[in-house]
């Protein structure tokens, strides 16, 4: 942790093979959702790269100080998705029915972006059968034709497409 706190690339690299497993796994206990989970972690090991010269070795050790910041940040994390949840469960109730029409579709959109964006991690050949597929509404018959690649290899490609794309969406 020192040599982190000097700017050492490498020790920061070696220490984030120590611990961001261990903070991955703290943040999922808490948060229970693994893109939020990835988030945190993100958040944390960010934090102790910049702020490595706050720890102190008289207070307790590395991994301790990590935990704590992970543990905080998770729990903050909920907090904030609760009192996100809280406010618009009370305010919809308030809302006119063309509000609530209007913060629905915000939903979709936040949604559909969402999407797109895990879609961007995909490879090629997988974000192409599921693009033919689901915005232009073809077939995996009509796609093998459109790619001229055999059926099977089509269903290969959409099944591990929507894996990924479960897996990075943290099973919406």
């Amino acid at each position: 942790m020192l040599d982190v706190s000097r700017g050492s690339r490498a020790a920061f690299s070696e220490l984030y093979d120590q611990v961001a497993g261990s903070v991955f796994g703290l943040a999922r206990r808490i948060v229970r959702d693994p893109s939020i989970s990835d988030e945190v972690t993100h958040d944390v090991m960010v934090e102790v790269w910049s702020k490595a010269t706050n720890w102190n070795a008289e207070h307790g050790s590395a991994k301790a100080w990590i935990a704590t910041d992970a543990r905080r940040r998770a729990v903050d994390r909920v907090r904030s998705e609760q009192s996100a949840r809280n406010h618009l469960e009370r305010h919809s109730a308030e809302l006119s029915p063309a509000a609530v029409v209007v913060s629905e579709a915000v939903i979709e959109e936040d949604e559909r972006g969402r999407v797109r964006s895990v879609l961007v991690g995909l490879s090629e050949v997988q974000r192409e059968v599921i693009e033919l597929a689901y915005y232009l509404g073809h077939t995996q018959q009509e796609i093998a034709g459109l790619l001229e690649v055999p059926l099977g290899t089509v269903k290969t490609r959409m099944r591990d497409g929507m894996i990924r794309l479960k897996t990075r969406m943290g099973d919406i």
